[in-house]
C-alpha cells in the first residue's frame, strides 16, 4: 500500500468520490488524512440528484467556451476529450452506413425479383403444360383427319370399282344385245 500514495500523488490526477464528486488526488488524500472529530458522528453521504455540479467538471450535455479551450491553462479540459465529445454528438453519416443502406435497398430488389422470377417460373411452367397438350390435342385431330381421309379413299375406291365393275356388266349386256 505504500506505493499507492506515491502513484496518487501525480499532479493532475483526477479521482471520483460520490460523496465529493471530481476532485484532486492531493486534495482527497489530505482530506481523509486529516482526523475526524469525535464529537461529530460521522453519517454516510448519499449523492442526490440534486446536488450540484463543481464548476471544474464537465458535462456531456455543456461544451466548454473558448477561453477554456484556447488557453489549455485548465488540467480538467484535454483536446482529445472535447474532440472525443464532439464525435459523439454528431450522427454517424460514414461510408459504411450508406454502403449497408445500399446492400439493404439491393436485397429488397433481389428478394421482389426472385418472387417474380418464381411467378414468371410457374407461369412458364403452366405454358409449356399447355403447349404440351395443345400438341396433343393437335396430333389427336390430324389422326382423325387421317383416318376420315383413309376411310374417303377407302370408299373412293370401293366406289371405283363398283363404278368399274358395273360399266364393264352393262357393257357386256349392251354388247350381247345387238
Amino acid at each position: 500500500m505504500s506505493s499507492e500514495p506515491q502513484f496518487l500523488s501525480f499532479k493532475g490526477l483526477k479521482q471520483y468520490t460520490p460523496e465529493e464528486g471530481w476532485g484532486q488526488v492531493n486534495a482527497i488524500l489530505q482530506s481523509h488524512a486529516q482526523p475526524q472529530q469525535p464529537h461529530e458522528p460521522q453519517q454516510p453521504q448519499y449523492p442526490q440528484h440534486s446536488a450540484p455540479v463543481p464548476d471544474n467538471v464537465p458535462t456531456l450535455t455543456e461544451t466548454p467556451d473558448a477561453s477554456h479551450t484556447s488557453g489549455n491553462t485548465s488540467p480538467l479540459f484535454d483536446p482529445l476529450i472535447n474532440e472525443l465529445f464532439e464525435q459523439l454528438r454528431v450522427p454517424p453519416s460514414d461510408e459504411l452506413t450508406q454502403t449497408w443502406r445500399t446492400i439493404a435497398a439491393e436485397v429488397n430488389l433481389l428478394t421482389q425479383r426472385m418472387a417474380l422470377q418464381r411467378e414468371l417460373q410457374e407461369r412458364l411452367q403452366k405454358l409449356d403444360q399447355d403447349l404440351i397438350d395443345l400438341r396433343g390435342s393437335i396430333l389427336s385431330h390430324l389422326a382423325d383427319v387421317q383416318h376420315a381421309a383413309d376411310q374417303q379413299l377407302s370408299s373412293a375406291r370401293l366406289r371405283a370399282e363398283v363404278s368399274a365393275l358395273a360399266q364393264t356388266k352393262l357393257a357386256a349386256k349392251l354388247t350381247n344385245k345387238r
